[in-house]
């Protein structure tokens, strides 16, 4: 057998180069990371390579046990708070320097490596099964470190507010340095850790976190958690209770903020051009005003005389309008409740809108009496049941005095106990002349199912189902009221 012949490489051979160890530790790491993401049982042989590597490169151990939080770990190592600050935000430079890939601090990749596989397994793969309150902290308690790696405060993401202030965690203060372009985050991560701690609470007796005002106060209100409080509000007392309302009502405050906004910005009806335009500078119709005194034009002068004025009218309709809103609050309908008992509440503060809200599954229960606030609206709602929309309809009829001057909207799954019999009573509003809405749903995503035996028979009609992102609902609420 010949043996291969070795020697000093010839002039015009280059050495092979050896992999760089900093590399391969790098790989390690971010290969557990996926591991575990994707599979929570532990690959023996990752494990022991990545806790080798994470003790060559002086980091504590405790970076690689799932049990323990990154403000456990702060705790005991109060210098590793500083390099978790803004750990993940995108690099501002976009074209590399030559020579950088020889320049680059392969070491602090290494170490970058072990912190960013700490805080996305600590977010991103919570244990399985039921969640006790201490985990639900801690989970919170690293989301906000991950915020802080992002360059934001704790609570930014989570609460869809803008980044920008300084937030404050349990260890310390974060979102310092420069203000992260969040539009870089793909996907944007801010409703998956809504999700996330969502799904969190509903493995956990919630009970047990609204009995703790300090816990409490750190969940973010989302609509599954609203849902939630919702339909074990009557199991609730005490603190618990206070904490259920005071939950709510932040939810409802943030969505009226957005729906407040939505009104004001759509379309509303014609202009009244019966009311004389008020004579303010605001109001002056420049180019027509030039337009009508162009006879007055001075050519030897090169100056135009006015005579008259003209101003744009901006004053518009104020018939009186009846809005009637019937709700479906059966148990799939919940985010339409929400969201329209809320709406019907910023209808009700409009001039000259008679705002009548009824909620029914196989009952009915007039709210008119509490329609201008939409949070003991929903205190007043029991969710889930069946459906029978005739016991509503029942409420409903007797409220329209003055048929063309009324607007009914109907938000409903429509899958009715009696179908055919409410769908007669539901032409029957529409040939009296007045405006007939169905909604199929009114939530924030668009998402909804119809039956479609009503959804067919609305189409023949000529009140065709509106579904979609609530903007639609507000944009035809509002030509009609205004």
């Amino acid at each position: 057998m010949t043996e291969p012949l070795t020697g000093p490489p010839g002039p015009g051979t280059l050495p092979a180069a050896l992999p760089d160890p900093d590399d391969n530790r790098r790989q390690v790491l971010y290969w557990r990371l996926l591991a575990r993401l994707f599979d929570p049982e532990e690959q023996a042989t990752l494990e022991s390579a990545s806790l080798a590597v994470v003790e060559d490169i002086g980091l504590p151990g405790a970076l690689l046990d799932p049990q323990a939080s990154v403000d456990s770990i702060v705790q005991r190592h109060p210098e590793l708070a500083a390099e978790f600050d803004g750990l993940m935000v995108p690099a501002t430079d976009t074209e590399p320097e030559p020579g950088a890939e020889d320049a680059r601090d392969r070491a602090a990749e290494v170490r970058r490596a072990a912190l960013v596989s700490k805080v996305l397994l600590n977010v991103f793969a919570p244990a399985p099964g039921t969640v006790t309150a201490g985990q639900l902290a801690r989970w919170q308690s690293d989301a906000g470190w991950l915020e802080r790696a992002l360059g934001c405060g704790p609570g930014e993401l989570r609460g869809g507010r803008p980044a920008g202030g300084g937030g404050v965690s349990p260890t310390g203060t974060g979102g310092g340095g420069t203000t992260p372009d969040l539009s870089r985050l793909i996907p944007a991560i801010g409703p998956e850790l809504g999700a996330l701690e969502a799904d969190l609470v509903k493995r956990m007796h919630l009970r047990e976190v609204l009995a703790d005002p300090r816990l409490a106060a750190r969940l973010t209100p989302s609509m599954s958690l609203i849902e939630q409080l919702l339909r074990d509000k009557n199991n609730l007392s005490g603190v618990a209770l206070a904490n259920a309302k005071a939950l709510i009502r932040r939810f409802v405050d943030e969505v009226a903020d957005v729906l407040r906004t939505q009104v004001e910005k759509a379309t509303v009806g014609a202009l009244d051009r019966s009311v004389p335009p008020k004579r303010i500078f605001r109001n002056l119709d420049l180019d027509r005003t030039i337009w009508k005194n162009l006879t007055n034009w001075s050519p030897e002068e090169e100056r135009l005389y006015v005579d008259r004025l003209y101003y744009r009218h901006t004053a518009r309709r104020t018939t009186p309008q009846r809005l009637i809103v019937v709700v479906d609050q059966s148990g799939s309908m919940v985010d339409s409740m929400v969201n329209c008992t809320i709406l019907a509440s910023i209808f009700a503060g409009l001039p000259k809108v008679d705002v009548h809200l009824i909620a029914y599954d196989t009952q009915a229960l007039d709210l008119t009496p509490w329609v201008h606030d939409p949070f003991e609206t929903l205190l007043r709602t029991d969710l889930g049941g069946g459906t029978d929309g005739t016991v509503a309809m029942a409420l409903a009829q007797p409220k329209i005095a003055e048929p063309r001057n009324t607007v009914v909207v109907w938000i409903s799954d429509f899958y009715e106990w009696r179908g055919e019999e409410l769908f007669e009573s539901m032409a029957a509003i529409h040939r009296s002349g007045a405006k007939f809405i169905p909604v199929g749903s009114v939530t924030s995503s668009g998402r909804g199912v119809v039956n479609p035996w009503f959804r067919e028979r609305f189409k023949d009609q000529g009140t065709p189902v509106l579904s979609g992102h609530i903007r639609k609902l507000v944009h035809e609420l509002k030509n009609f009221l205004t």
